[in-house]
């Protein structure tokens, strides 16, 4: 099974929640109270996806974090990336940091990166603005598909 972390799970609603109103800059203890997030993690994610230039920080009295650009633009592969590190399957795959004792004597040796590319990709196509839309509640979507609507 491939999981994210509970991190990147809250990551992901952080941002989201930045996203709701990009013009407002929020705090950490704000974000904390609207997304339910605890704060030391609210302000572990904040500082990482800072880092990796996700988000920008403004000092100040009226300071705060913000998205550095639009939702459009942040895909889920970035937001993957900077709390996890780079996109891999198995200890093989190119990037992945990791070593393998039958690296030689492997028949998919090669092949793991097709995987890793394929859902590498799906990520990048994937953005926040889509992460952070909202979904119709599945009761709804199961009567539109039963009276032929897509």
């Amino acid at each position: 099974m491939i999981r994210l972390n509970r991190l990147t799970d809250y990551a992901i609603v952080v941002l989201s929640q930045l996203s709701s109103d990009q013009a407002r800059v929020r705090t950490a203890t704000q974000l904390a109270h609207e997304t339910g997030v605890p704060l030391p993690t609210v302000a572990k994610i904040l500082k990482t996806l800072t880092v990796d230039g996700i988000i920008v920080s403004h000092r100040g009295a009226a300071g705060g974090y913000a998205l550095s650009r639009s939702p459009d633009a942040i895909t889920a592969a970035q937001i993957i990336t900077a709390l996890e590190g780079p996109i891999a399957l198995t200890a093989c795959v190119e990037g992945s940091g990791g070593h393998c004792d039958v690296e030689q004597l492997c028949p998919m040796r090669g092949h793991w990166e097709k995987v890793n590319g394929a859902i590498r990709h799906a990520l990048e196509k994937l953005t926040l603005a889509e992460l952070a839309a909202p979904v119709a509640p599945y009761a709804a979507l199961a009567g539109r598909e039963l009276m032929g609507a897509n």
